[in-house]
């Protein structure tokens, strides 16, 4: 997995690249770790983009849980986006879609951070 991150006015945007699931280098940066350091920083609005996640395993799904509580413990936004119908669906069945924001395009989750 590759993340980049860019900065849109006071929104930090995840562009995240592969596969979320454990890695077996125990030194590699996990995205929740990513979200921690910007909330350390003072960013409050996260938005991870998940156009080009191929797959996600149950450890990333946990990823993005701890990052949704860590935002939200602290005041702050999360938001998902670009979302595959296959991506989608795992959070359909975990039943996060009840807790999770996701949006279709970035366009329509940049504006509802506002």
């Amino acid at each position: 997995m590759k993340i980049t991150s860019r900065l849109q006015n006071d929104i930090v945007i995840f562009d995240i690249d592969g596969e979320i699931k454990r890695s077996p280098d125990i030194t590699d940066i996990t995205l929740h770790q990513l979200v921690k350091e910007q909330l350390d920083a003072g960013r409050r609005k996260i938005l991870m983009n998940f156009a080009r996640v191929e797959f996600i395993d149950s450890y990333g799904v946990g990823e993005i849980l701890a990052s949704h509580i860590s935002v939200s413990n602290i005041g702050g936004r999360l938001k998902l986006v670009r979302l595959s119908k296959k991506l989608f669906l795992i959070f359909q069945v975990t039943g996060l879609i009840r807790v999770l924001h996701i949006a279709d395009d970035e366009d329509t989750a940049l504006k509802g951070f506002n």
